[in-house]
């Protein structure tokens, strides 16, 4: 007897983060994954090893999504090597947080194009292929700054908010075909990007946060493997939230 092939997923920015606890959380699921790293060698190996040890076939792959041939390669090898992608989890970001007065144009431009024009070149390269199939589903990583804006961070909110847009159009556009689009907003996540917080102003945002904690990666893998299982099959064009009350 053939034994069943499972589904295949890719997610950009795997090797930390939110990114690396969604592959490990797809592979418990029984997903093979293929996720893409720009500069984390050794973290990316690490996330592949844990996610192999699950049981998962794993492609790590040194791709940077803000170059559209870069993401297209990705999305192209995981085909050839994986098999047809059945799921696309858009995590790769970056912050180069400054007051708009003080903000340089690398800054901008920097942002910008990993945060929002990744999110672009990844779903475009993935998005075909799935319309032919008829079946999919896509997850774009948001912000609450993408929401609810956050001083300092024009240039973060703006590529967050860009990417709601972006799959709300494409959720649209795509729903004939069988292909879910949706958003994931986090809120204040123990990561990379909030650990190098002084310790006042995390004390400062934790008062805002009605649970009275930062969440965790894997908090937000877990509605991230919710969404792109057949458990949302009806859910499309939504944006999520999840942070533990800021907006309370």
């Amino acid at each position: 007897m053939s034994q069943v092939a499972n589904p295949v997923a890719v997610v950009s920015g795997g090797s930390r983060g939110i990114g690396a606890a969604t592959v490990l959380r797809l592979a418990r699921d029984g997903w093979d994954l293929a996720f893409c790293y720009r500069s984390d060698e050794e973290s990316a190996r690490r996330v592949e090893k844990e996610a192999g040890e699950l049981g998962a076939r794993v492609l790590a792959v040194r791709a940077d999504v803000a170059s559209a041939a870069e993401a297209k390669e990705f999305v192209q090898r995981t085909e050839d090597e994986l098999g047809p992608i059945g799921a696309v989890v858009s995590c790769a970001g970056i912050t180069r947080d400054r007051p708009l007065a003080l903000m340089q144009d690398s800054d901008w431009h920097q942002v910008m194009e990993t945060n929002l024009d990744g999110v672009f070149h990844l779903c475009r390269a993935a998005v075909y292929p799935m319309m032919k199939r008829c079946a999919g589903a896509i997850v774009t990583l948001s912000s609450v700054s993408g929401v609810y804006g956050n001083a300092s961070q024009v240039n973060y909110s703006a590529s967050k908010a860009g990417i709601i847009g972006f799959t709300k159009a494409l959720a649209k556009e795509v729903g004939r075909y069988g292909i879910r689009a949706n958003s994931v907003a986090p809120g204040m996540i123990e990561t990379d990007m909030t650990a190098v917080l002084a310790q006042p102003v995390r004390t400062r945002l934790l008062q805002s946060v009605a649970l009275r904690r930062f969440g965790t990666p894997e908090e937000v893998a877990d509605l991230v493997a919710f969404l792109v299982s057949d458990q949302a099959t009806y859910l499309t064009g939504s944006v999520l939230e999840v942070h533990g009350g800021i907006s309370l």
